[in-house]
């Protein structure tokens, strides 16, 4: 005979498959290749008070936890009373949303029986929304593009066309623009249809049991993994390389028995540069990290993420305030993780990893200015690239993986499709990984140049260029990442806008992975695997790892 809570967990689950669904139809619907190819998302479902009770497996930390108090703050916005079937609201407010201009956030009102029992929520990155677009060298968010405040963008089914048209007179990719808000609008629906779907098969009335047990059930076990951690306050403090300067970022990890405080007082100041962070966006990055090693195993949403706070001081570059320009707020945010770790590795020192590459190399292209009068066709398009994971207590770190963030790859046609630029060479670097026990995960190495006889413009925001991703416990660190132009050239600032001539090459590597442990414990036959694959040549095992192996 099914129980209750038999009942109730069958209807997780099919949550679940719901929410993973309505995900797969941003992507398969998205216009920009970041979205579609890359899987820049997030899109979950929230109960009537706007807890998220389900979010999709596909998406970045970046937009998932974000989503996950912006809807709270758009319903307190708008009157529930007021909703009608088809009303959909949305903003791109970097202090709402996901920390900058170029992720619009919608958020929908489930209508069941005539009531509303819920919403479905998604977000997804925009490829230019005018203004200086995506790169470090904004002022303030007045040069990065156009915000929209909280507003409605269906009205009972009907766009706003006034709000599209002026969303794509403000973008130097419209039409890409345009396809990918009716993405949101479909992710949306699809969500929305399928409760509804679900709800009727299961014979619910409302959500309220289901949601209560959910954020209950992931609560409660949340704060039993946390129960189990040694208690105390563990500090750390991470130099990164900042735009001209290096910053430093700090932070101390309090420990008690029913909930985990992140505080980031110490961290330096805000910059006059676009690698800001508003503090939801380095929260989300951070509680991602905490959730990967303590209850790993519990869904995420709002009760799993209820036991854990993050905190520092206005002002501070890890909570920057408006209208601070934060358009690269990624180069940062994501780089928390190994901020946390470094706290979380002296409580934990078996489950927590060496550092790595951190921060995807994200890559925004652009024509030159006087393309236009040329009559070239403009174009805007944004390369994600990673590089390697830092080394695991028990195993290697992994190669050219996208940690944190989440975000894959960009595919070499489809990128050769969508804009005038070649690839000549994308591999892995041997001898990237920093040596140890177990191997950091490994860079690549990547060529690009102009497909035709025409310029185009690099919006640079990277790190590890100056500080690479640091051994834990014995392990070596891993290879700084390099930027220059031509195999020759000299090495390149992380940050800053790069003019790329027609017939040059740019030529980028991405950092490796941190090792974990002394090299000389490696085990023989893997060291003998990684030098077989190419992963490290003959002179690394001679310099790293010594004559012994």
């Amino acid at each position: 005979m099914t129980t209750p809570q038999t009942r109730l967990q069958v209807m997780w689950n099919r949550l679940l498959a719901v929410v993973e669904e309505q995900g797969q139809a941003l992507v398969r619907a998205a216009f920009s290749p970041i979205v579609r190819e890359c899987g820049d998302i997030s899109a979950g479902i929230f109960d009537f008070d706007g807890r998220m009770i389900a979010q999709a497996v596909t998406g970045t930390p970046g937009h998932i936890n974000t989503m996950a108090e912006a809807v709270k703050t758009l319903r307190g916005h708008f009157p529930v009373q007021d909703m009608l079937p088809g009303d959909i609201y949305m903003t791109n407010d970097p202090w709402i949303a996901s920390g900058h201009l170029n992720d619009f956030l919608l958020m929908m009102p489930v209508f069941f029986d005539g009531q509303v029992v819920g919403f479905t929520s998604c977000t997804s990155h925009l490829i230019d929304l005018g203004g200086l677009g995506m790169g470090p060298e904004g002022a303030d968010i007045y040069d990065e593009g156009l915000l929209i405040p909280p507003c409605k963008l269906v009205d009972r089914g009907e766009i706003n066309t006034l709000l599209l048209d002026i969303v794509k007179a403000n973008s130097r990719e419209p039409i890409a623009n345009e396809g990918d808000i009716y993405a949101l609008i479909a992710c949306c629906e699809a969500g929305a249809s399928r409760l509804s779907q679900m709800m009727a098969e299961f014979g619910l009335l409302d959500l309220a049991e289901l949601s209560e047990y959910i954020i209950e059930t992931s609560r409660k076990g949340t704060i039993d993994a946390i129960s189990e951690l040694p208690q105390g306050t563990w500090r750390h403090v991470l130099t990164v390389d900042g735009y001209g300067s290096e910053i430093e970022l700090r932070a101390a990890l309090t420990i008690e028995k029913d909930q985990v405080l992140l505080d980031f007082a110490g961290t330096a100041d805000c910059t006059n540069k676009g690698i800001n962070v508003p503090l939801n966006y380095a929260a989300a990055y951070s509680v991602f990290a905490l959730r990967c090693v303590i209850g790993s195993d519990i869904p995420n949403n709002a009760g799993s993420l209820e036991p854990f706070r993050v905190i520092g001081p206005k002002g501070c570059i890890l909570n920057a305030q408006p209208p601070a320009p934060v358009a690269m707020r990624h180069t940062l945010g994501q780089m928390t993780p190994d901020l946390v770790y470094g706290c979380l590795s002296q409580a934990l020192p078996d489950l927590v990893p060496a550092e790595g590459a951190s921060c995807m190399y994200d890559l925004p292209l652009r024509h030159v200015p006087e393309a236009v009068e040329r009559g070239e066709a403009p174009f805007a398009l944004e390369l994600v690239f990673n590089g390697g994971t830092g080394a695991r207590p028990t195993l290697d770190g992994l190669s050219a993986t996208a940690f944190p963030s989440g975000v894959w790859g960009s595919q070499i046609e489809t990128t050769e499709a969508a804009a005038p630029v070649l690839f000549r060479r994308r591999e892995l670097r041997p001898d990237s990984g920093g040596a140890g026990q177990y191997r950091g995960g490994l860079g690549q190495r990547i060529e690009v140049s102009a497909a035709s006889d025409r310029d185009f413009m690099v919006f640079l925001s990277v790190e590890r260029i100056r500080n690479a991703a640091k051994g834990r416990f014995g392990g070596q660190d891993g290879a700084a990442g390099r930027v220059r132009i031509g195999h020759d050239g000299p090495d390149l600032p992380g940050k800053g806008e790069l003019r790329v001539g027609a017939g040059q090459t740019l030529v980028f590597e991405t950092p490796g992975g941190g090792g974990y442990g002394p090299p000389a414990e490696r085990c023989p036959e893997a060291l003998a695997q990684d030098v077989e694959a190419g992963l490290v040549s003959a002179e690394g095992v001679e310099c790293d790892y010594g004559d012994g192996k």
